[in-house]
């Protein structure tokens, strides 16, 4: 599990054969080994081979069918987050590193101190955003602030924009998407019936009662 408080940008050495080689350097210290989870691009990798500079990780045929790693060549900027340590404090929101899709950068708008970054998606990811909800964009946790049946919105603060590669993209570029996966939850609910009643308050105290188990 990670919260999406993105470490640092790591910078793709090599790309090839189903498999990534990134240059870090914070995510390769405090204990990481063989066998340990790196969000790259908000995309759950295992670590093959490591040294104190680099490591490496094998990509499946379905995570770069579902997300923007198969785009990505030598050079190319990315962010990095180990797995949430038990200690650690959760300070972004529950991000699995399970890709959901992709979306695609619309515009970019300057405010004050601040950039709006708007992003179209399919229907099916629009579908479980919500203002002010939380998303994982290329595996940075943010807030939503607007969001219709075409795109969504957020606004980056300047140390977000430092710390991470989202405010160096364009329009037209891909990103990776993970909806909050409480939403998923709640829908795959609803949609199996586990809690359908034609009382709406049971049926509301139902849905609350599995998430506080659940949560």
């Amino acid at each position: 599990m990670f919260t999406g408080i993105i470490e640092e940008t790591g910078s793709i050495q090599s790309v090839g054969g189903r498999k990534l080689c990134v240059q870090a350097k914070k995510v390769l210290g405090g204990g990481t080994k063989i066998g340990d989870s790196i969000a790259v691009n908000g995309v759950c990798l295992t670590v093959t081979s490591m040294t104190d500079s680099f490591f490496t990780a094998d990509v499946m045929p379905e995570t770069l069918s579902r997300s923007n790693l198969g785009s990505l060549k030598k050079g190319s900027r990315v962010n990095l987050e180990r797995a949430m340590a038990a200690d650690g404090r959760f300070g972004g929101h529950i991000v699995s590193g399970h890709i959901d899709g992709t979306g695609t950068i619309s515009k970019l708008e300057k405010d004050g101190n601040a950039v709006w970054v708007y992003i179209s998606a399919p229907k099916s990811i629009l579908n479980l955003i919500i203002e002010k909800g939380s998303i994982a964009i290329d595996g940075i946790s943010l807030t939503v602030a607007k969001v219709n049946d075409r795109e969504f919105a957020v606004s980056v603060i300047p140390h977000t924009g430092e710390k991470t590669t989202l405010l160096s993209k364009e329009a037209g570029d891909t990103v990776n998407l993970e909806n909050d996966v409480i939403g998923k939850y709640v829908q795959k609910l609803m949609q199996s019936g586990s809690v359908n009643t034609q009382d709406e308050s049971a049926r509301d105290a139902k849905l609350l009662n599995w998430l506080s188990e659940k949560y």
